[in-house]
């Protein structure tokens, strides 16, 4: 097993992490096995951009069952595999302490080698899908005012700032607040 410290101690297998870097990833949904991979993906990230640790997703006890957290009702998770490895994440989940039918994109990570690869954007159009079929009229997200490319992604994929936080999701760190209406 290749443990390469530098891209946050995930073992890769057998594949070096320069060829796992230029194999074609899919986008799935996320099953029970994926749970620690998925966890490892989101805190290293969020630790790579030295994003708090309270009043974030770092805190969040779903962190460690991603998977069971995402069969509720109007929700879904899906993961980025590369050679069997987990290299990011996002899904769509009910918009908390909200009454409406608003959903929220939620814990969309990639590690380094999962971005500039157009897969946020494909990312996004997948959550959006499951989220029109499900019946929602509106998407929110938040994330952090540092983080300036996942935002300039958010724009170009419709999603537009809002003054202030929508619901309650315990995220008070979280700086930006952005919403989109589904067509």
């Amino acid at each position: 097993m290749i443990t390469n410290k530098a891209h946050h101690g995930i073992k890769y297998g057998s594949v070096p992490f320069q060829i796992m870097s230029i194999m074609k990833p899919i986008i799935r949904t996320i099953i029970a096995e994926d749970n620690p991979q998925v966890a490892e993906v989101i805190r290293s990230v969020l630790t790579d951009f030295n994003v708090p640790k309270v009043g974030t997703a770092y805190a969040d006890a779903s962190l460690d069952r991603m998977f069971e957290t995402y069969q509720a009702a109007g929700a879904t998770y899906f993961v980025i595999e590369a050679n069997g490895v987990i290299i990011g994440g996002g899904g769509v989940a009910p918009l908390e302490n909200y009454d409406g039918p608003i959903c929220e994109l939620q814990k969309m990570y990639f590690l380094p080698v999962a971005r500039g690869r157009g897969l946020g954007a494909q990312m996004i159009d997948r959550c959006l899908e499951f989220a029109k079929i499900t019946g929602y009229t509106h998407c929110y997200l938040e994330t952090m005012s540092y983080m300036e490319a996942a935002q300039k992604l958010y724009k170009r994929n419709g999603f537009l700032a809002l003054d202030g936080p929508m619901g309650d999701t315990g995220h008070y760190s979280c700086g930006v607040h952005m919403l989109k209406e589904l067509n």
